[in-house]
């Protein structure tokens, strides 16, 4: 049966951040995701890990400014100390954490310059990381994200982030299948899954409804369906991931409103799909 995990940046929004971690495990998850850690201390969000029986899956590395509008720096020529600062960072903190997978966001492709002549860099920047990812026993992730929520990103296709992962020839870089953006972007989702889980280069996956990114039950993907083919060809393929749950629930803000919505995870869980 898939593993899911929480994805804390957006579950649970009624709490704290450092709060969340409570209510994940209280709703009965086994694993924990989130964007960026670095507002708090490795320590104390160790802490909560241990405290609530909690396993960290999945972080990113510092993604530049984000505040700014970067999206991450591997694809940019000149940033390319700042790339290696933020990954040192993320490998530091996924020590701490006991984390092996860390998301590593490409960039914005900058105006007036064109994606294939970022290729080289970013290739020469992931090369790097994957180096000093692998001393560390840690994955890297690459994440195709669709235009519509992030226009002008590097990384967009899946057969491209498989393409990318062959040539940047690192045996511990691997692709972030978000199935949320695949299907905005190429669809197709049941095929893909059967096409590239058994490679061995698909680290993690991630889902969300679509088109309005709430709850997998809401919307037009068949999570119930695409489920079954995970669980199928993961057990054909050893295949060990786990699955983020990177959501916003569709009750807001609202007290319980996570909790309420994830009546499609028990009905799963329980095998009344």
């Amino acid at each position: 049966m898939p593993r899911f995990a929480a994805n804390l940046s957006m579950l649970y929004p009624e709490h704290a951040f450092l709060d969340r971690f409570a209510a994940a495990a209280a709703d009965g998850f086994a694993g924990v995701e989130y964007l960026f850690p670095y507002e708090h201390p490795a320590a104390e969000l160790a802490a909560r890990l241990r405290d609530h029986g909690l396993q960290q899956v999945l972080f990113n590395a510092r993604p530049g400014q984000w505040e700014a509008g970067e999206r991450g720096l591997a694809c940019l020529p000149g940033r390319e100390a700042d790339f290696r600062t933020g990954v040192e960072d993320a490998l530091r903190y996924a020590e701490a954490l006991r984390c092996t997978r860390v998301h590593v966001m490409a960039g914005l492709v900058p105006p007036g310059q064109q994606r294939e002549s970022l290729r080289p860099t970013y290739v020469a920047n992931l090369r790097w990381a994957a180096t000093q990812a692998q001393r560390a026993g840690v994955r890297l992730l690459l994440e195709p994200i669709n235009p519509r929520d992030m226009p002008g990103y590097f990384l967009q296709r899946q057969d491209d982030a498989h393409a990318l992962v062959a040539e940047i020839g690192a045996s511990n870089v691997q692709v972030q299948m978000d199935l949320y953006h695949c299907q905005i972007v190429e669809g197709d989702l049941a095929a893909k899954i059967r096409q590239y889980l058994p490679t061995g280069r698909v680290g993690h996956l991630q889902i969300a409804g679509v088109p309005q990114r709430h709850e997998p039950d809401v919307g037009e993907v068949n999570y119930p369906y695409l489920f079954g083919v995970i669980d199928e060809v993961a057990q054909a393929s050893d295949w060990d991931g786990w699955i983020g749950c990177e959501y916003r629930p569709a009750g807001g803000a609202a007290a319980g409103a996570t909790s309420a919505g994830l009546a499609w995870l028990r009905r799963w869980q329980a095998g009344t799909r």
